[in-house]
């Protein structure tokens, strides 16, 4: 592939060929004849192969926005003389960073450490790495791809914030069930061990008299279950404030699941995510919101009133930019369904708040305000 230099040349060429032509100026020839030995020239070192192995760790690989990320990338010379030194060019997602590669005598490993940009949420694939093979006059340019890709999760920002409310706190002394979370300090049944369980849960005496290791399951009585929605239908935000919102339900499930609350999350563009009361499935969640983006054709809050699961114990956050009404309707026509029912506005101010029945609101410009008056309103003092 020409250079910007190789083009250049070619156009010099073409100019002293028509001027030795046309105006009989045939000391011009001359610099035809270099140019056409500069690309010749050129060519036959490209012919040289670039022997190189490279091998990239990325250290972590999930990190929350803003976080630093170390990238280690170690390159060999697997030719038998040595290369020449190369401009490199690791990519991650859309972008691109130029890594200048000495020139390597052969088998010596050569060890290059850089930081990778964090500054944008998402899932992003590094590498693989771009050699550019070129010759010393920079003519000609081909590029060599090099070692397998990598891939990075860059996580939403969470803030330090309370817990979404439930309204009323666990119940250790109620009845149980076998489909309840284990964990708990309520007695359901005896069982037989398997693997992994607590030894200190071991009834010997009917283990005795069983000839089997028996163990009692307890589980948790009363465990509200938290359902977080996140809107999104790209015409409730403007600007960058569905960021905000991503930031907003990301630090509500993450406080959560923590608390351990089982933890439901579900966007109105149909995902789903999980965790239950011991946190399991909490990066999963996370997971979701690093790659979440809004949707033209998403119907948005209106949703509600069909997309959501319909049983006693489920707590309702829901958080959203500035909608048309007729979406904020749509809660109202579900409150009674659950517990207790939060929404959280994020683009605009308090005097923005959407006044619906029954429903715990909070209007702010940016997620950032949101911990600031959450916590002022759910976990006062």
């Amino acid at each position: 592939m020409l250079t910007s230099t190789g083009k250049a040349v070619i156009a010099i060429a073409v100019v002293a060929l028509i001027m030795a032509e046309a105006l009989g100026y045939q000391e011009m020839l001359v610099l035809v004849a270099a140019c056409v030995a500069a690309l010749v020239v050129a060519g036959l070192w490209m012919l040289l192969p670039v022997e190189l192995k490279a091998d990239r760790t990325l250290h972590p690989d999930r990190v929350v926005v803003g976080a630093d990320v170390q990238g280690r990338l170690i390159v060999v010379n697997q030719g038998r003389r040595r290369s020449a030194p190369v401009v490199a060019t690791e990519r991650l997602g859309r972008s691109s960073l130029e890594l200048h590669l000495p020139s390597l005598a052969p088998g010596v490993p050569y060890t290059r450490v850089y930081r990778l940009d964090t500054s944008r949420r998402g899932l992003f694939t590094v590498g693989p790495l771009v050699v550019g093979h070129t010759d010393p006059l920079r003519l000609l340019r081909v590029d060599h791809l090099h070692g397998a890709t990598a891939t990075l999760r860059v996580l939403p920002l969470i803030h330090a914030v309370a817990p979404v409310p439930t309204g009323h706190a666990r119940d250790d002394e109620g009845p149980t069930s076998a489909a309840a979370p284990q964990g708990g300090v309520a007695f359901h049944s005896l069982r037989e061990y398997v693997p992994g369980d607590d030894p200190r849960s071991i009834h010997w005496r009917s283990s005795a008299r069983t000839g089997r290791i028996m163990v009692r399951h307890n589980v948790v009585t009363n465990q509200p279950v938290v359902l977080v929605v996140l809107d999104t239908c790209r015409a409730s935000y403007q600007g960058d404030s569905f960021e905000d919102a991503v930031r907003v339900v990301a630090s509500l499930v993450n406080t959560s699941s923590v608390a351990h609350f089982p933890v439901q999350l579900h966007t109105t563009g149909g995902l789903v995510a999980c965790a239950d009361a011991s946190g399991a499935g909490r990066l999963a969640m996370l997971d979701m919101l690093a790659e979440v983006q809004p949707a033209v054709d998403d119907l948005g809050l209106a949703v509600l009133k069909t997309g959501l699961p319909h049983r006693k114990g489920v707590t309702l956050a829901v958080v959203t930019g500035q909608p048309d009404p007729s979406q904020l309707r749509s809660l109202s026509a579900v409150r009674a369904r659950f517990d207790m029912a939060t929404l959280v506005q994020v683009g605009g101010g308090s005097a923005r708040a959407a006044a619906l029945p029954g429903v715990l609101t909070l209007s702010v410009a940016t997620s950032a305000d949101f911990e600031r008056e959450w916590n002022k309103q759910v976990r006062p003092g």
